[in-house]
């Protein structure tokens, strides 16, 4: 049976490597997408994780990993101080920068620096901290993606040049950071900001204090940092779906590949088909062997889109300096949906070759 269906494969060169080359894109499009988006979400969870401090003092409403929310009132940093077991506050602006960055959106935090440095256990591996209105602090990576340095220029307001004095190391938050008067003059949020940071004093338990602070300032919102940084897939709900749609794309560009090219293949076998038949061999014979050729095709189509998904992978990390991960699930998942694709879509052709009607077909060939 395996020399016939390789004998099949074989006689049909280039259709088959078509095929293959079908259950590939689909394995291909399943790994490097959720690979892309596995990362990059998680690589801002990892930033985010970076935070020292253990509750997240916000208003309801207002608190998101991708806010740009100022209606949290720093006078709060001082009501914050004044409960048992807080050991520090820091007030923090985050602003979404649309059309900027390399997907569009840029992060940008506006920081009292040394304060939020002495928190966060980060220092500046080299320059000083921002102090002028125009002046800002970025991340090793945002180096590389704004090409430029200490001493260099980058846009952050519309097409508003700001100096980068300072690299900062770990990065934590946002990649760009400036003074957190200077971001709250340009938002025009004078005395306001989107979250405070609460550090607590050693050997405090966080549901304890956290409790304190919801007594003492009822009608905020208190998180806890633990709880934000969860899977990317609970963090972004849109994502999951994201993904279901490109599983479902992957499933359907493998089983049309492989439904076509069964369904010529039957279409231009119906003469040995029909000799088959007129030996003897069973409707189950037929049918097995057209999904043995389509389960070969599905497994050299699912090793050449891995390959092709390692290759282009390190490729994005390379030259793109993107955040890539692989997920073993999302792996196995590509590779079910390559080959369970191919198999549905050789039913069809292998059902229409098992109900030739061998007289026919051979009194017409």
């Amino acid at each position: 049976m395996f020399e016939l269906v390789l004998a099949n494969l074989q006689n049909r060169p280039f259709r088959t490597l078509i095929s293959i080359i079908g259950v590939a894109l689909g394995v291909i499009l399943v790994i490097l997408f959720t690979g892309l988006a596995r990362g990059m979400s998680n690589d801002m969870t990892r930033r985010a994780s970076n935070w020292k401090a253990e509750i997240v003092f916000t208003r309801p409403g207002a608190m998101d990993m991708s806010s740009s929310n100022a209606n949290v009132n720093t006078k709060y940093v001082e009501r914050l101080l004044e409960i048992p077991g807080v050991a520090a506050a820091v007030p923090m602006l985050r602003y979404l920068a649309a059309g900027q960055g390399r997907f569009g959106l840029k992060q940008i935090d506006g920081v009292n620096w040394d304060e939020f440095a002495r928190m966060n256990e980060m220092q500046l591996l080299r320059g000083r901290a921002p102090v002028a209105d125009d002046e800002v602090v970025i991340d090793e990576r945002e180096v590389i993606e704004s090409k430029t340095d200490v001493g260099g220029d980058i846009t952050v307001f519309g097409n508003k040049p700001y100096k980068v004095v300072g690299i900062f190391a770990p990065p934590s938050g946002a990649r760009t950071k400036m003074s957190l008067t200077a971001m709250q003059d340009a938002l025009q949020a004078q005395g306001k900001c989107t979250y405070i940071l609460v550090k607590l004093k050693p050997g405090e338990q966080v549901e304890v204090v956290a409790a304190r602070i919801n007594e003492a300032l009822p009608g905020n919102k208190i998180n806890l940092t633990q709880d934000l940084i969860v899977d990317a897939e609970q963090r972004f709900p849109q994502l999951k779906l994201f993904l279901r749609i490109l599983v479902g794309l992957g499933a359907f560009v493998s089983m049309i590949f492989v439904l076509l090219s069964m369904y010529t293949t039957v279409t231009e076998r119906q003469r040995e088909i029909g000799i088959l038949k007129s030996l003897g061999a069973s409707k189950f014979f037929i049918v097995s062997t057209i999904e043995r050729e389509a389960l070969m095709i599905g497994v050299l189509g699912t090793v050449l889109g891995l390959i092709a998904s390692l290759a282009i992978a390190y490729l994005i990390q390379r030259f793109f300096d993107l955040a890539f991960e692989f997920s073993w699930n999302w792996v196995l998942t590509a590779v079910a949906i390559a080959v369970g694709g191919s198999l549905v879509g050789a039913l069809y052709p292998a059902w229409r070759a098992s109900s030739l009607d061998p007289v026919t077909v051979l009194t017409n060939e």
